[in-house]
């Protein structure tokens, strides 16, 4: 089961992308006659769902009258063919939500889809795949909902989350040491910091620091992911190791099979391409 955000969360921006589509006035469904007419979602291609509630609130806030029936579920795999929604009511009330609804749905799904073929491509290693910031403005709590509906995991929600010292803090603070001693004493002691290491010199350093929860290897190959991976193992400590940097489904498995934690996935959410759904009326 999974839990998208309440429409509260979201809803605002739903508003929003309507009042951008609309315009001053949709001339083209107000020269066609307004009657009660059922119109069905269907996918024109094998995909993962995600975003079916957010579907269907962008048809409540277009108008409320409308009938949603919901006849799949976020999470679902499902083939070409299949009728994932339908929905009852108004012609001109359905016509205003098509696109911005389309828009949404093929977006969201086209994340589920990708993370799934990168969670298959790494299953049984016992890494998990993650997404990363690298999000549409306004859509971020959408685009991480997806990413859950296709079997990934979620890293930092927003900043205040969790200190991730990249190499521009490392470089402002003056070194690993002196950035993850200030993150420790300005940041609540509920939360993780992980560092960002291009070096297994720099994760030397992280494993020497107790407050170090985890390290992000940037760019290694994989003989240098194998390698770090030993010397956490060796040093004893519990941290968690997250492999980061231009990593594509061909690669992925070989970067898993290192045994490294979690694989970072900026595409899940920066390039990921839409798939194919299409609203037809009866």
């Amino acid at each position: 089961m999974f839990h998208p955000p309440h429409p509260e969360t979201y809803r605002e921006q739903l508003g929003a992308f309507l009042r951008e589509d609309w315009g001053t006035q949709d001339w083209t469904t107000a020269a066609v006659p307004d009657r009660p007419m059922t119109a069905r979602v269907i996918a024109k291609g094998d995909l993962v769902l995600a975003g079916l509630p957010v579907a269907r609130e962008v048809f409540r806030l277009a108008d409320p009258a409308l009938a949603v029936s919901l006849l799949a579920t976020d999470g679902q795999g499902v083939t070409k063919g299949t009728e994932v929604l339908r929905v009852e009511g108004s012609s001109h009330g359905i016509l205003l939500a098509e696109r911005v609804m389309l828009n949404l749905l093929q977006r969201l799904s086209g994340t589920a889809t990708l993370t799934r073929r990168f969670v298959d491509a790494i299953e049984g290693t016992g890494a998990c795949i993650l997404d990363t910031r690298k999000t549409t403005p306004g859509l971020k709590l959408l685009e991480k909902y997806a990413v859950r509906c296709g079997g990934g995991v979620n890293h930092r929600l927003t900043l205040g989350d969790g200190v991730l010292l990249k190499e521009n803090h490392l470089a402002a603070a003056g070194g690993v040491r002196a950035a993850v001693e200030a993150a420790r004493r300005a940041a609540p002691n509920l939360v993780k910091i992980e560092v960002e290491a291009e070096t297994l010199g720099q994760l030397k350093a992280c494993l020497e620091l107790p407050e170090v929860d985890g390290v992000l290897l940037d760019n290694m190959s994989l003989e240098q992911l194998r390698e770090a991976v030993a010397l956490r193992d060796r040093s004893g400590r519990r941290l968690f190791l997250e492999a980061s940097g231009n990593l594509s489904l061909e690669r992925a498995r070989a970067v898993a099979e290192t045994g490294v934690d979690f694989l970072s996935v900026g595409a899940l959410t920066h390039s990921a391409p839409a798939v194919d759904l299409s609203l037809r009326m009866d």
